[in-house]
């Protein structure tokens, strides 16, 4: 059953093959460059930039795999959550790919395709869902922030999620303050390698909380005032470094003390992690010590599948036929604010 998937959430314009849980090809072209320029992703620029891209990326897609168009058994892509215009430019080929070929079209939620991207590896890269079990994951990226349980039949229960500002969000809001260029994540990361993360005492909000929920706002708005109070650190390079140690300490430690905690409750023995911040390398090294403390499998997307991309997209959608699920309507439309724990929209 090859499967055609498009993700064109945000400002990653996205198309993988995949078949039999393989994936033939995953080409991604990003618009980091277009939008650094402005501090953050423009929705309209996105949008554009994806009405450029798709039909090349799609036919690079299709030749990696090998595969002609009605060769294809299924078409898919990402119904939402994301931004409007960006979703409308995928979902709507997607949906006229479908109508021409008379192939089943499947709506993705994008949450959920993060949350099976761990169980993808090798080379080349397949889902391992032979060895799926019962997980608490995490999803962390620029826009999103969530604990979400997953049992072992992949149903899905939404334990806690932001209730301000994402992480990544808060990595580079701190960082356009220090002066670090969007996306400021990638270059905090960078410059806390060599830093103090206990140089400067930062607050780790809602850590002690019983809850599952996450609030970075009030850590943003506490690097805010010390750099006020402390105008010339950034002119410092080795106060620079301490400053993104310590930032991201704080936010590392709440994104893995958390999600230990909900791992406990939830009595499961698997973790796992994606989403764009899950590139983090101390995200990753502490998140794999603290499993090991608790005897956790952890399981964490690869870096390429982090970000957003068809692939996981695919993946899914393949699961959701095999599973039988009903194929999502052509008439369906985008779905910029779904929820992870709304019901599956279908036909």
């Amino acid at each position: 059953m090859p499967l055609l998937a498009f993700e064109t959430s945000c400002d990653e314009t996205s198309a993988a093959v995949v078949h039999q849980n393989r994936i033939l090809s995953n080409v991604v072209s990003s618009q980091i460059r277009l939008h650094a320029q402005y501090g953050g992703v423009v929705p309209e620029l996105a949008a554009r930039e994806h009405l450029r891209n798709l039909l090349p990326v799609a036919r690079t897609a299709l030749e990696r795999a090998g595969i002609g168009a009605h060769a294809l058994e299924a078409i898919s892509a990402t119904q939402g959550p994301g931004l409007p215009s960006a979703l409308m430019v995928g979902l709507k080929a997607a949906q006229a790919l479908a109508f021409r070929l008379r192939r089943p079209f499947v709506g993705i939620h994008h949450h959920e395709a993060h949350l099976y991207s761990p169980w993808i590896n090798g080379d080349p890269p397949a889902a391992d869902f032979e060895n799926f079990q019962a997980n608490v994951s995490l999803i962390v990226s620029g826009g999103h922030t969530m604990l979400v349980h997953v049992a072992k039949d992949f149903r899905l229960r939404l334990l806690g999620s932001t209730l301000d500002d994402a992480a990544g969000e808060c990595f580079d809001k701190v960082g356009k303050l220090m002066g670090l260029p969007y996306p400021a994540g990638p270059s905090i990361d960078r410059l806390a390698e060599g830093g103090d993360p206990k140089a400067f005492d930062f607050p780790r909000p809602l850590l002690q909380e019983p809850d599952h929920n996450f609030s970075f706002s009030g850590l943003k708005t506490s690097v805010r005032y010390f750099l006020r109070d402390h105008p010339d650190l950034t002119g410092d390079r080795h106060k620079l470094r301490d400053l993104c140690a310590s930032v991201q300490a704080a936010i590392v430690d709440v994104l893995v003390g958390k999600t230990i905690r909900a791992a406990c409750q939830a009595a499961v023995r698997c973790v796992t992690a994606s989403g764009g911040v899950a590139c983090n390398r101390s995200l990753r090294v502490q998140l794999a010590q603290a499993c090991k403390d608790q005897n956790f499998c952890l399981r964490l997307a690869e870096p390429s599948l982090c970000t957003d991309n068809a692939a996981m997209i695919g993946i899914l959608a393949e699961q959701k036929l095999k599973r039988r699920s009903h194929a999502t309507s052509l008439d369906s439309d985008i779905l910029p604010g779904w929820r992870l724990d709304q019901p599956v929209h279908s036909a």
